[in-house]
């Protein structure tokens, strides 16, 4: 008797060619390289954004500070100015023109040698009274402030404007330079 013989088609396979489910393996092998790059790019833009941010926030602050600064330095200016003004020891305002009185002394202390003498420079042109005071500094900070107090001598009655200027440096060409003014009229 014959015997046939069966073959298994699927079984006499050549060697080196890939099955169907091997095909399929190497197939979706590069997209956990494709998933990793694309998770540290998107981290990467994060991080950036962070960082850009915080810069950002650290620019905001300082320029309130530094506002903070010349706006103090305008209004111990001011309050300088009235004192000598309203309160003066001599009992006359150290601003007008009649007053003999070319220097005074505000924040003066051992940290603020440069303040123990402002001078008063007068310029008049009727009806007004200029006065403008030196420099006064805030050692040992960089702070300053220009102050300048004008008087209106109008039917009887003074009108007095003081203005002091602050800066948060007093390098004129500084580039984060800030000025505030202060005001005041009586």
């Amino acid at each position: 008797m014959m015997t046939l013989k069966t073959f298994n088609l699927k079984s006499r396979r050549k060697v080196g060619t890939p099955t169907e489910s091997s095909r399929l393996k190497t197939d979706s092998s590069g997209i956990a390289i494709y998933i990793a790059i694309t998770i540290t790019g998107a981290l990467v833009l994060v991080s950036f954004a962070i960082v850009s941010l915080a810069l950002k926030q650290i620019n905001i602050s300082s320029a309130g500070r530094d506002s903070q600064a010349a706006f103090y330095a305008a209004d111990s200016g001011v309050e300088c100015a009235l004192f000598w003004d309203a309160k003066n020891p001599n009992g006359q305002t150290a601003f007008s023109t009649s007053s003999p009185q070319t220097t005074v002394s505000c924040n003066a202390d051992t940290s603020n040698p440069a303040n123990a003498t402002l001078s008063i420079t007068r310029s008049s042109s009727w009806p007004y009274a200029t006065s403008t005071l030196g420099r006064m500094n805030f050692s040992p900070r960089a702070y300053c402030a220009d102050i300048q107090v004008i008087k209106n001598y109008t039917g009887g009655s003074v009108q007095t404007t003081i203005e002091s200027r602050g800066y948060n440096t007093c390098l004129a060409n500084a580039t984060r330079r800030v000025e505030r003014a202060v005001r005041v009229d009586y």
